[in-house]
């Protein structure tokens, strides 16, 4: 049997309650924020527009705060005379807005801003950031990039999903994974350290045994020098040169 929500003698269940709650916090979150933000963050940017396909700039990097009806390019500004419009920019493939322009319809407090060309912005989409460096102590609630102290947020998406009544932040893997991080290290250290000691031990335990046994091992570890050759076998295998003799018939036959 349907239910007329709209009827005031209407039964609720309990399951119909927790719908209606959930309708009620995201009604309360659509509220809080102005009706163009979500839009303007799943928009995207820097693509060609349609209408003017053909001229030189045709780029969409506009959009109109009071329309809230996708990108446009600045000749599409010829039809929002009178509206807020904003720019969006890039940065290392990211959707930026500067701060200054922002910041006139929108509280953009507790998100870190960011100097880039002289000009202070404010991301639109989280980045998230796969590890976190060393020595962070602040990241943000939502994707956990890492921040500056005094900020909560790296961009306006990952406010709005923060501020929210339902959101439960995640646990920080900052933390955790530095302690993972340094336990295995530990764990390292110790195996070389058992690894080291074996190493001594066996050592000590070859070289405990007196001066013969160190001096084994001192020859194992060097090459032995050869024997000295004895003198029977110099003289018969290489026996030196004596006085030459000459022929006796040599002299008689310069005489005739």
């Amino acid at each position: 049997m349907a239910i007329d929500h709209a009827s005031p003698l209407a039964l609720k269940s309990s399951g119909d309650k927790g719908g209606a709650e959930c309708e009620e916090e995201e009604d309360a979150g659509n509220q809080r924020w102005p009706p163009w933000l979500k839009p303007l963050l799943a928009t995207s940017f820097f693509v060609q527009c349609r209408v003017h396909a053909d001229a030189h700039k045709s780029e969409c990097n506009m959009y109109c705060l009071d329309c809230a009806n996708g990108a446009l390019c600045p000749l599409c500004l010829a039809g929002h005379r009178g509206h807020h419009a904003i720019q969006v920019r890039r940065s290392s493939y990211h959707d930026v807005v500067r701060a200054s322009e922002i910041q006139r319809v929108l509280d953009i407090g507790g998100v870190q801003t960011y100097v880039i060309n002289s000009a202070r912005v404010v991301f639109l989409n989280e980045r998230p950031q796969p590890r976190p460096g060393k020595g962070v102590t602040n990241t943000c609630e939502v994707c956990e990039r890492s921040l500056l102290d005094t900020f909560r947020f790296c961009s306006l998406g990952c406010k709005i999903v923060g501020t929210s009544g339902g959101y439960r932040p995640r646990k920080k893997q900052s933390s955790s994974g530095g302690n993972g991080s340094g336990s295995r290290k530990k764990k390292k250290r110790a195996a070389l350290k058992d690894a080291r000691s074996e190493s001594e031990h066996s050592c000590t335990s070859t070289s405990g045994g007196g001066s013969s046994d160190k001096s084994s091992v001192v020859q194992s570890f060097t090459p032995s020098t050869p024997p000295a050759a004895s003198s029977s076998c110099r003289t018969g295998s290489k026996r030196r040169k004596g006085v030459p003799h000459r022929s006796p018939f040599g002299s008689l036959i310069v005489e005739l």
